[in-house]
């Protein structure tokens, strides 16, 4: 059974910071590109940020650009998405996600992704 493993998420005020993470095993960390999405009630999921493991490259979502940095610890096969300057609007479930195909233009649509975690929730209060 795949395994993605998200925690971190938490309840804070408008303004202030969190860090999410996300746990992977051997067949979940993926080689190639990994990703943050989130979901807010009545909205689609939006893809936020990506990392390509061979060059760590990066790419964001404009409504977070600035304020989120996703980055990995491969030796711990942990995904990470540091949040600043949360706002309300940045609230809702965050996901981690894992590609297996051996792509590095990580982009941020959830065809590309194909192992996906519980997620944790963030609740921004204004």
């Amino acid at each position: 059974q795949a395994h993605l493993m998200e925690s971190g998420g938490d309840s804070v005020q408008a303004g202030g910071s969190l860090r999410v993470a996300c746990e992977g095993d051997e067949s979940t960390y993926s080689r190639y590109c990994m990703a943050w999405f989130r979901q807010a009630p009545g909205k689609e999921r939006e893809g936020i940020a990506s990392i390509y493991r061979g060059d760590r490259s990066t790419r964001y979502a404009d409504s977070v650009k600035g304020r989120f940095t996703i980055s990995q610890d491969n030796a711990k096969k942990t995904l990470y998405l540091e949040m600043n300057s949360l706002k309300p609007e940045d609230s809702g479930m965050y996901y981690c996600a894992s590609s297996r195909s051996p792509s590095y233009d990580c982009v941020l649509r959830g065809y590309l992704y194909h192992d996906w975690g519980q997620g944790t929730q963030v609740t921004v209060s204004s």
